[in-house]
């Protein structure tokens, strides 16, 4: 059961309706962890500028972003994060259903690369706790990536460590969307909405 619940829509003043729309422009519907911010609007605003920088248009790939976020999700064990960005990957970025579906096997399946295992190599190392990153994974990434990309990448790592804390210690409820995508598209073994269930 969610620990705050979200804000209603009606009760929200303009500038936060505004905030609100530009979360259901890039993920498609209404998430419940913006209304839940939306109780304290300065925290809303300072995320929604953050997601904005890490999400607009970059050098890397905007699959791939989501992918990073994916995993750096599954790794930390929000299952919120994990299906929101699984249903970005596929529904607003464009993503290939198969390859969204094979996230969690990246290192063996085919439909990665070189560069994609390396990304989601420190992703899934930063994710997890403590934090496995080493100098190792960034040599790896340079073989593959430019600075720029780098960066991107990290942003994402590091936006997910906010949403990951915030949305699995409130176990903010799951949107019928993003739950309905990842359970098609995920296994039991990988998929399990734990504490983001419906009550």
């Amino acid at each position: 059961m969610t620990r705050i619940h979200p804000a209603a829509i009606e009760d929200l003043p303009e500038r936060t309706r505004e905030s609100l729309a530009y979360a259901q422009e890039i993920m498609g519907f209404t998430p419940n962890d913006v209304l839940t911010m939306a109780h304290w609007p300065e925290l809303l605003t300072a995320v929604e500028q953050l997601v904005a920088v890490i999400y607009k248009p970059g050098e890397l790939d905007p699959v791939l972003k989501r992918l990073v976020a994916t995993i750096t999700s599954g790794a930390a064990g929000c299952r919120y994060c994990q299906a929101h960005t699984a249903h970005g990957a596929a529904k607003m970025a464009g993503g290939d259903a198969e390859k969204i579906a094979s996230v969690w096997e990246y290192q063996i399946s085919p439909l990665f690369n070189e560069a994609e295992r390396a990304a989601l190599d420190l992703a899934l190392a930063a994710g997890t706790q403590p934090n496995a990153a080493t100098d190792e994974h960034f040599d790896t990434l340079e073989k593959h990536f430019s600075r720029q990309q780098i960066l991107e990448i990290m942003g994402v790592i590091s936006l997910f460590g906010f949403l990951n804390r915030w949305n699995d210690t409130l176990a903010t409820e799951l949107e019928e969307k993003p739950l309905s995508f990842a359970s098609k598209a995920y296994t039991e073994e990988v998929w399990d909405p734990g504490r983001h269930k419906r009550d």
